[in-house]
């Protein structure tokens, strides 16, 4: 069965996380990716260790699947020839230069789009190609200045940065849909068009509740730990072992909570009847609860709760929670094999799931130019 995106042909220009993540998303459904480099290399085939069996950084391997990779020297008048002549015949071009930096190569939207007014562009960049094309695009920095880190950490702690590069992947994730958009417009229009994603703007969407309440009453809302704004108790809590998170969403799953834990009483106490008064009480009504959860293992809590119908989990490692994916029948890992050279890579499956169009995983990460043979030389990707 044909894919989604057979047929759809990727120039990939970008590096690092958020392009790449993109790319790949595309690649796992069909698409024919081509991964253009330098002779250095994308950044992340040098952030090691950790590495995978063969060496490869697991940063690059987690998302460059898919691909085929090639390296062209944008300064060396053939060379680039040869990569125009590919864009021409490419659906999709992705990029996350600096902006402006791609218009002394001819390489800039408004230069290929006059000998292929079919491509959808994409170009993300941190803060935009207006007053903030200059600044660099770091995940990190765009966490600070995004205001995430503000929210994030221990009330009486400093901010603290989300353990994961969330912006690049919200970024990723934005352009993917913005570029499924685009291709469809195309249908109706023929023509493609540049799809524009910015690290910051991303990072402003992704705050959603926090920046709708910022907006809606003037003032940034604090640190709170692993608390909820407007929920409690929704957080964190000491148990024997380790900690344990309870997610409770309304009065019924709170009755259950307490009743579970032995005092059904907090049910009708009148700091806690209602969330907005437990939200009130919050600091008090942890310490009640943790009073009673740490006499007990977080497994066993958790089980108990579950089976009383409380959103309950232990803290898992990354480890763990790839091990309870596999026992619940996610599938989360897949493992792919090179027929060509025999290389293998396992890897964390896609998450989209489509009934009949399933996520295929073909190619292992590419090595540097690995494919300059069959690609550099045609015009045809």
């Amino acid at each position: 069965m044909a894919q989604p995106m057979q047929g759809v042909k990727v120039v990939d220009l970008s590096r690092i996380l958020a392009g790449p993540l993109s790319t790949m998303t595309l690649g796992d459904f069909g698409a024919e990716v081509l991964k253009i480099e330098s002779r250095a290399g994308d950044e992340t085939r040098g952030w090691l260790p950790p590495v995978t069996s063969d060496g490869v950084s697991t940063y690059y391997s987690a998302v460059n699947r898919n691909k085929q990779a090639i390296i062209v020297d944008f300064k060396n008048s053939d060379e680039l020839h040869e990569l125009r002549k590919i864009i021409d015949d490419a659906d999709v071009l992705v990029q996350n230069f600096r902006p402006g930096v791609l218009t002394q190569f001819g390489l800039d939207y408004e230069s290929v789009k006059e000998t292929n007014p079919r491509l959808v562009y994409c170009s993300i960049s941190g803060f935009g190609d207006r007053a903030g094309a200059s600044l660099p695009g770091f995940d990190l920095l765009v966490q600070a200045v995004g205001g995430l880190m503000s929210i994030t950490g221990e009330p009486e702690g400093t901010p603290s940065k989300v353990g994961v590069a969330l912006v690049d992947v919200l970024a990723a994730q934005n352009a993917t849909t913005g570029i499924l958009l685009a291709l469809r417009e195309r249908e109706q229009s023929g023509l493609g068009q540049k799809v524009d994603i910015s690290l910051m703007t991303s990072m402003l969407a992704g705050l959603t509740n926090q920046a709708s309440s910022t907006v809606a009453t003037g003032e940034s809302p604090p640190r709170l730990g692993n608390a909820h704004p407007s929920i409690a108790p929704y957080e964190t809590f000491a148990t024997a072992d380790g900690v344990m998170v309870i997610a409770v969403g309304n009065n019924r799953q709170f009755s259950a909570l307490v009743s579970e834990l032995g005092v059904p009483e907090l049910a009708s106490d009148k700091r806690f009847v209602e969330n907005l008064e437990r939200v009130k009480h919050r600091r008090e009504l942890k310490e009640l609860i943790e009073e009673i959860t740490v006499q007990d293992s977080a497994i066993r809590w958790t089980s108990r709760l579950m089976q009383a119908g409380v959103p309950a989990g232990k803290v898992n490692s990354v480890a763990e929670a790839l091990e309870l994916a596999v026992t619940l029948g996610l599938e989360p890992l897949v493992s792919i094999e090179d027929s060509a050279t025999g290389r293998r890579s396992t890897q964390v499956a896609s998450p989209i799931n489509l009934s009949r169009s399933k996520a295929e995983y073909r190619l292992v990460p590419p090595a540097l130019g690995e494919h300059q043979q069959t690609f550099l030389g045609t015009a045809k990707l």
